[in-house]
């Protein structure tokens, strides 16, 4: 149904409209950072979301604030955006598929995701996916020259691995 693929200058294109699109969901004021410099800033753990029928650009999803060493990856937070025809079941899907190559290929022990309160898609598919809320930072940044609360939402291995 999905596939990851790594960034080809082919995607670069839909990246940018879907990133310009919904960047007021993923980014904070104090961002100054581009797509571009996202790409390279998180390589190699930056993917393009394809459809598996066709390779339709469905998305892409990245992995960044990376702990652990050359030898062993500990937690990640990960940031995701699908373009719309893609959201629902495909989503989920796509989720249930990612988390389980980041804990067993990765190796990860814990994924992260931090998200403006607001933002409900994304939460109820953070939950759908077993991640739980782990905390609420109050005012934590600026979002349109306002005090922002942002939430962390996080699954563990443990979690995935009782699942199965």
């Amino acid at each position: 149904m999905c596939k990851f693929v790594q960034v080809k200058p082919e995607y670069f294109e839909q990246l940018n409209h879907l990133y310009k699109k919904y960047m007021k969901y993923l980014e904070d004021d104090y961002n100054e950072d581009t797509l571009a410099g996202i790409i390279n800033r998180t390589a190699p753990f930056f993917w393009v979301i394809l459809t598996s029928s066709d390779n339709s650009f469905a998305g892409f999803v990245y992995l960044e604030n990376i702990t652990g060493n050359q030898k062993a990856l500990h937690s990640a937070e990960i940031t995701t955006c699908f373009h719309p025809d893609y959201w629902g079941d495909f989503s989920k899907y796509c989720a249930k598929i990612f988390l389980k190559q980041c804990f067993t290929q990765l190796g990860l022990k814990k994924v992260k995701a931090v998200i403006y309160p607001q933002n409900h898609r994304v939460k109820t598919l953070l939950k759908l996916s077993g991640f739980k809320k782990e905390a609420e930072l109050k005012s934590e940044t600026l979002k349109d020259g306002k005090l922002q609360d942002l939430e962390i939402y996080s699954l563990f291995k443990t979690y995935y691995e009782v699942k199965k």
